[in-house]
């Protein structure tokens, strides 16, 4: 029987909704026969499933090996776990593509699927494709079989890899997937590990688990003060992004953490281009470059940062948001949990203390992401009209991916959010009054285009 999603769920990364509105066990169901369609048209003929802790996940993930198995493709169920561990499974396991049925760091009601065919992401036209099928119940038949592997143990000694460097840290689960796996890696690795909320639990009573929000490192910042720890370590909610505080408390953003991370990186790649997305500092950029290497900036978004990965055969990239992408045998993959051990390491190599390497970064002032609601009818056209105005006035643009001007004060973006109905900005200069200049100029060409200003409460990090 064919299937219409709610267009909203239909994103251009993943599948994501609202459970109970948007989202639901006939939505998993109608997915899993046109993921297994797309599989088998292809020649394949397994697929690995795995779930994060989300109230609602085993439910998904049930009505998707329902679909899976009656359009003939056989399910490998690796249960609940991160993101990346079902990236891995995906690329070890004799499976033809892989779906992640996960919320990531959204709210506890939201819920949805990542999905990976041939070990790369299915997303923009080919999520459309899918939905298509649907509609038109374009499935093929079968009866594919079930298996369950557990893959923990492996992936946890992948992820772990030779690191032999002691550090004392803490580690913030934040009640996500990455919970018990971070159990069993504090295990293997030297040093002093102190962990907070690893027991998964989905309705997440400690903080969200999204560590790009300062709020949510409250629990963290705490217990490094209070154990004098070296650093800390935070996950969202399926083990793809990363947040970190160093010793003395200070949080230290994706494209801060990449600054570390390329170091070593281009000692064993010299010359590699390096990607990292349109929101992150000049300073990433501008240390790439030092370093030898050819830095790189692409469009925000894990699957676009994942396609120029391979087409340029990055060794590493990143975004602000803290996903940290690995290329060689880790495919370009974002994995939080493996990026946690490359600084471990990448701290060692350096000699010094992760707050010694956050204090001789270039000292800038940034605001955080900043949000505005918008008409989803108006959202591309205010990005298109911005950059119009900019170009009649001379301004030096740069449009990979909205609007990222650059002035005699530092540098301020406009785009339109692939993922909600919000036009985000984001804007960095050389100290606090340079950066008012260059908020205001924001504030002033969405005015132009009737978008009302930002809130006055965003700080400057």
């Amino acid at each position: 029987m064919a299937h219409r999603f709610d267009p909203a769920i239909l994103r251009d990364y993943d599948i994501r909704g609202v459970v109970g509105r948007t989202l639901g066990p006939a939505d998993a169901v109608a997915l899993g026969r046109s993921f297994g369609t797309l599989v088998r048209r292809a020649g394949g003929r397994a697929v690995a499933v795995g779930y994060d802790g989300r109230l609602t996940s085993p439910m998904l993930e049930a009505g998707l090996v329902e679909g899976l198995t009656a359009s003939g493709v056989d399910v490998v169920r690796i249960g609940l776990g991160p993101s990346p561990m079902l990236y891995h499974a995906a690329a070890t396991l004799p499976v033809d593509g892989g779906i992640q049925v996960t919320g990531s760091h959204n709210p506890g009601d939201h819920n949805g699927f990542k999905m990976l065919h041939q070990c790369r992401p299915v997303f923009g036209a080919a999520i459309r494709e899918l939905a298509a099928m649907a509609t038109a119940g374009d499935w093929e038949t079968g009866a594919g079989g079930v298996s369950t592997v557990d893959v923990l143990a492996g992936y946890v000694r992948r992820v772990m890899g030779k690191c032999t460097a002691a550090f004392r840290i803490g580690w913030d689960a934040g009640n996500g997937a990455a919970g018990p796996v971070i159990e069993q890696l504090v295990k293997l690795l030297p040093g002093e590990h102190h962990l907070l909320f690893t027991d998964v639990d989905g309705n997440f009573p400690n903080h969200h688990p999204d560590p790009t929000e300062d709020a949510n490192l409250a629990d963290l910042r705490a217990l490094v003060a209070a154990k004098q720890l070296h650093f800390g370590v935070a996950f969202d909610g399926d083990g793809d992004r990363i947040g970190v505080i160093d010793g003395e408390g200070r949080v230290l953003r994706g494209d801060q953490i990449l600054s570390i991370l390329v170091e070593p990186v281009l000692r064993a790649f010299p010359g590699a281009p390096i990607v990292a997305d349109v929101k992150s500092s000049s300073a990433l950029f501008d240390r790439i470059a030092a370093l030898g290497g050819r830095p790189v900036m692409w469009k925000s978004g894990h699957s676009n940062i994942k396609a120029m990965m391979r087409e340029l055969d990055a060794p590493i990239a990143g975004e602000m948001s803290g996903h940290i992408f690995f290329g060689g045998d880790w495919l370009g993959f974002d994995d939080a949990l493996h990026a946690a051990v490359q600084l471990i390491e990448a701290v060692a190599e350096s000699g010094k203390s992760l707050a010694a390497l956050r204090d001789a970064m270039p000292a800038l002032v940034s605001t955080p992401e900043l949000r505005f609601a918008v008409d989803p009818a108006r959202k591309d056209g205010v990005v298109a009209e911005v950059v119009a105005r900019l170009r009649a006035s001379g301004a030096r643009v740069d449009t990979t991916d909205g609007a990222r001007v650059s002035t005699a004060d530092g540098w301020w973006l406009l785009r339109a959010s692939n993922t909600e109905d919000m036009l985000t900005a984001r804007a960095e200069a050389g100290d606090a009054d340079a950066l008012a200049r260059t908020v205001a100029a924001i504030d002033a060409q969405l005015a132009l285009s009737g978008v009302a200003r930002h809130d006055a409460r965003d700080a400057p990090h």
